[in-house]
């Protein structure tokens, strides 16, 4: 069985990660006994649901996925309804509203929209874990406005040590962008098809990061904002990496593939000012 599902790990991560959900599903049709494994080791876009019961957004993914059904955090019920769905302690269920709460607060302070959900569940070894997984799309108004999405997922584990706690965070973000450019103003007035000129381009990026830390505990509301904390720092991180790695490393090429100027023109004023410098010089 490890084989079989090493090697589709081992294609996932050779195929466009923007298309992930697609290589995900073609897969588990080749291999629907392996599904579970291959949905619980696969980071894949948020699901986004309406809880029927609150009539509030949510976000879903395997962890709070039981069979077909997955959990909402704002009633604790499982959609499609099923009777014997796994749902944490009360203790913790009392925990897990309070920190969706400060994330859904934690969202419109970076995100200004999108949606939020924290799923909480208890650990063998008498600690807990936790999932805090935040989602925003930008949905065109026209077809040549760009497009795109922002998955964070983050997943921590947490261990009591008398008055402090260690904290073990796995994060993944996913962001993929769509670019438009083309004539949308003579599409518009003029009903011409679309012109040669018009291009898209789809990128995807997914960046992974993992930290541990000792934080003081005072009560067990404090795990909220230790482990907020964490979070908060590396999205900060994360974003920076991808603006700084992804974005930047991405112009650098594209400015050595081809110029916006002309190169001969450029190499002119170039040699001008080395003329000028030695003038200035003499």
């Amino acid at each position: 069985m490890a084989d079989v599902v090493d090697s589709m790990l081992d294609l996932m991560r050779r195929l466009p990660p923007t298309r992930t959900e697609e290589n995900v599903s073609a897969l588990i049709r080749i291999a629907p006994d392996y599904a579970d494994d291959l949905l619980g080791s696969v980071d894949q876009p948020l699901q986004l649901k309406t809880d029927h019961a609150t009539g509030r957004d949510y976000l879903a993914c395997d962890y709070n996925r039981d069979g077909e059904s997955y959990r909402s955090p704002w009633s604790n019920e499982y959609d499609p309804p099923m009777e014997d769905g796994t749902v944490p302690t009360p203790k913790l269920r009392k925990l897990e509203i309070a920190a969706n709460e400060a994330f859904d607060t934690y969202r419109e302070m970076y995100y200004e929209g999108g949606v939020s959900s924290v799923y909480l569940w208890d650990l063998e070894d008498g600690g807990f874990a936790g999932v805090v997984l935040l989602k925003k799309t930008m949905t065109p108004a026209t077809p040549y406005e760009p497009s795109g999405s922002w998955d964070s997922i983050h997943v921590f584990e947490t261990a009591e040590r008398g008055r402090q706690a260690h904290y073990k965070l796995t994060s993944t973000v996913m962001l993929h962008l769509v670019t438009r450019r083309g004539s949308d103003e003579s599409a518009a007035t003029e009903k011409k098809p679309e012109s040669r000129g018009d291009a898209k381009v789809t990128d995807g990026w997914k960046r992974e990061g993992e930290t541990e830390q000792d934080w003081p505990l005072q009560d067990s509301s404090t795990h909220i904002t230790n482990t907020g904390k964490m979070i908060e720092e590396m999205e900060i991180k994360m974003r920076n990496l991808l603006q700084e790695v992804y974005f930047g490393k991405t112009r650098d090429i594209v400015y050595d593939l081809r110029s916006v100027d002309d190169l001969e023109k450029a190499r002119r004023q170039k040699d001008l000012q080395k003329e000028l410098v030695g003038l200035i010089k003499r």
